[in-house]
């Protein structure tokens, strides 16, 4: 199927060329990116939303559960801080309760900056090493 949006073809290219590190990057975006509408939701009153998206954002910490490599001893951390921002997504949606969903996009915000820093430090290596991976 061809995509006739020009933007939805540069979404499409940006997730098919994005490396690991970059598809993490762009999780941890989309999970603020659905707190922060389930937010403007529960404002409006719009409940189907509100857990629509986060239900969405469950389903990014899931997928950061289920991918962690638990032979690397940081992993058992993320894995509790992990399950704690999932439990607290679902006390937030079943208690329509913002202060919550700020707690946890405070924890998810830390997580994205530092992984970025992360990009960027490997992408500094990368390139004092002439580009090679």
């Amino acid at each position: 199927m061809a995509i006739n949006n020009p933007y939805q073809a540069y979404q499409q290219n940006s997730l098919n060329t994005a490396s690991p590190g970059e598809l993490t990057l762009m999780l941890y975006n989309g999970c603020l990116k659905f707190i922060n509408q389930a937010k403007v939701a529960l404002q409006t009153n719009d409940m189907q939303e509100k857990n629509t998206n986060l239900i969405k954002a469950q389903k990014i910490i899931q997928e950061f559960m289920i991918t962690l490599n638990m032979d690397v001893p940081l992993s058992k951390d993320l894995m509790a801080m992990y399950d704690y921002i999932y439990r607290r997504l679902v006390e937030a949606n079943i208690k329509n309760d913002v202060k919550i969903l700020d707690e946890v996009s405070g924890f998810v915000t830390e997580y994205r900056d530092t992984w970025k820093q992360v990009i960027q430090i490997n992408r500094q290596k990368q390139f004092a090493q002439g580009g090679q991976a």
